[in-house]
This record gives structure tokens, C-alpha cells and sequence, in this order.
């Protein structure tokens, strides 16, 4: 019995350790992108408060949560107050199963992958619940577009991440990063097409631009959180960059060898493999323009689903 009250102890002190973390990160993203933005302008970016303006987000953050927490008088109160609550904590459970370093995991689940890819269709109830709720017709449409586009997504990804799971036999992240000690056995080498259609899935799942159709600002004025300020608000925003790292932390886990690499310590190389696909990410967002509602269910049902399968299919034969 004692042993089992420690094993709950130093779990909850592991994902205590991940949560402040990501929080910690998610402040960081939110500063890297607008340096890394005016960056490819040709702009400074913030420069006032700190070095290089790294102040300014934390007090961005503290202004946001500081700011008066408005409820319009015709809003569904209930939805409109659990939905950001549910995408908060939907992004926040699933780093449950992603193995930040050697041992560094709160729980290795026999079905890992299978609980991340579960708890990401979470998200989709609660953008449906916002656009719903807010009882505003921007807000609605949003929320519609944000489902259809999650939906039409998870597809293609899941079929991505199935081929990494014939080559290990396991849905266990622990023994998918196991699997790829060497660097010739990442399996960006083994699957090539499987890591581009789960970039690309990955991206239109966190409805980041150019599938960033849901919060299309000239259309729909803010999308579904049109309605929302201060903590909440903030709840959605956290949760936008808290699913960034997540998705890129998941790919650096499939595909690019987890935490494994030479002389620096495990965490560092995972953080590094991270990082450099959210610099990948964000790189897309000043290169790529966004594409129609049209152009966006095509491209997910007439050219990466048939990819995916194939890519699956060949894996098949192959493995």
C-alpha cells in the first residue's frame, strides 16, 4: 500500500513539474513567435520591456488575466463557461503520455498514442461548445469550421501515426523513442510520407495558419472565442500554444528519435527536436497564405486521406 501511495505522489509531482513547464513554455512561444515573426518582416519586434522585449508577455499575460471576465446577457451561461475550460484542460492531458527525457514521463500507457489521440478530439466539443453558446452567428460559424476541419483531420493523422506503430508493434511512446536509439532509426528515414502527413494534419489541427480558417479574421472577426475575455480568453490562448508544443513534442516522439542523441542530457535533445519543428511550424505561417473552406476539406479528403492510406498500406507490406 505505501508503495502505491508514493507511485501517485511522484506522478502528480511529475505532472505538477510538466504543467509549470508548459505554462513556462507556452509564455515563451508566445514570445519567440512575434520575435521570429518580425524576424522574417524585417522588423525588430518587442524590444522595450527586458531583453528583447521578454517581459512584455508576461505582462501581456497578466493584463489578460487581470481584465474584467465578461458574460453578454444572451449567452447559454453554462456552455459558455465550460467550454474553454474543457479545451484548457483537453491540452493540458495530453502530455500524460509524452516522455520528455529518459524517465521523465508521468505515465508510459501501454496505449499512449492511442490516449493522445483520444484526448485531442476533446478540443473539437469544446470550440463547439464556445461557438454554440456564445449564441453569435461569427461564433457559431467558427466553431462549425473548427469542427469540420478538426474531424476531417484526424483522419489522415491517425493513419499517419499507425504506420509508426506497424514498424514498432507497440502504442507505447516509451517504445516507439526505444525503437529509434540510432539516428539512422528515426523514423522520418522509414517514413518520410508519414511524417509529412502528420505535419501537415498536426498544423490543421491546432488551426494554425494556412488552415487557421476557424478564426479567419476578416470573415468571422475572432471565430469562436469572439465573445470571450480576460481568463477566459486567456484559457483559449494558452491552450492554442499549449497544443503547438504538443503536436510538435508528439512528432519529435514518432518520428525524430524522442529524447535519444549523443552527450547532452535527454531532455535537452528532446527540447531541441521540439523547438525546431515549432520553428518549422511558424515558418509555414509567413510563407503559406490561407486557403478557402473549399480548397481545405479537399485537400484533407482528396489528397492526404488517399496519401495516408497509402503510406499505411505500403508500411503494411514493408513491415
Amino acid at each position: 500500500m505505501p508503495h502505491f501511495w508514493l507511485d501517485i505522489l511522484s506522478m502528480f509531482i511529475v505532472f505538477g513539474m510538466i504543467v509549470a513547464f508548459i505554462s513556462i513554455a507556452a509564455l515563451f512561444l508566445v514570445w519567440w513567435e512575434r520575435k521570429v515573426s518580425a524576424h522574417m518582416q524585417v522588423r525588430f519586434g518587442p524590444m522595450r520591456t527586458g531583453w528583447h522585449g521578454w517581459r512584455q508577455t508576461i505582462i501581456d499575460a497578466i493584463k489578460l488575466i487581470l481584465k474584467e471576465d465578461i458574460i453578454p446577457t444572451k449567452v447559454d451561461k453554462a456552455v459558455f463557461v465550460v467550454a474553454p475550460i474543457v479545451v484548457f484542460v483537453s491540452a493540458l492531458m495530453v502530455y500524460v503520455c509524452i516522455p520528455f527525457g529518459r524517465g521523465l514521463i508521468v505515465r508510459d500507457l501501454n496505449i499512449g498514442i492511442l490516449y493522445i489521440l483520444a484526448i485531442t478530439t476533446f478540443t473539437v466539443v469544446g470550440l463547439l461548445m464556445a461557438g454554440f453558446g456564445s449564441n453569435n452567428k461569427y461564433s457559431l460559424l467558427g466553431g462549425l469550421r473548427s469542427a469540420a476541419q478538426i474531424v476531417s483531420y484526424e483522419v489522415p493523422l491517425t493513419l499517419s501515426v499507425l504506420g509508426v506503430v506497424l514498424l514498432v508493434g507497440s502504442l507505447s511512446m516509451v517504445k516507439i523513442v526505444t525503437a529509434q536509439t540510432h539516428f539512422w532509426d528515426w523514423f522520418i528515414f522509414r517514413q518520410p510520407i508519414g511524417f509529412l502527413v502528420y505535419i501537415t494534419a498536426a498544423v490543421a489541427e491546432v488551426n494554425r495558419t494556412p488552415f487557421d480558417i476557424p478564426e479567419a479574421e476578416q470573415e468571422l472577426v475572432a471565430g469562436y472565442n469572439v465573445e470571450y475575455s480576460g481568463m477566459k480568453f486567456a484559457m483559449f490562448f494558452f491552450a492554442e500554444y499549449t497544443n503547438l508544443f504538443s503536436i510538435s513534442a508528439v512528432s519529435t516522439t514518432l518520428f525524430l528519435g524522442g529524447w535519444n542523441g549523443p552527450f547532452l542530457p535527454s531532455w535537452m535533445w528532446f527540447l531541441g527536436k521540439t523547438l525546431f519543428v515549432i520553428l518549422v511550424i511558424m515558418w509555414f505561417r509567413w510563407t503559406y497564405p490561407r486557403i478557402r473552406v473549399d480548397q481545405l476539406m479537399d485537400f484533407a479528403w482528396k489528397f492526404l486521406l488517399p496519401l495516408a492510406f497509402l503510406n499505411l498500406i505500403v508500411t503494411g507490406l514493408v513491415a
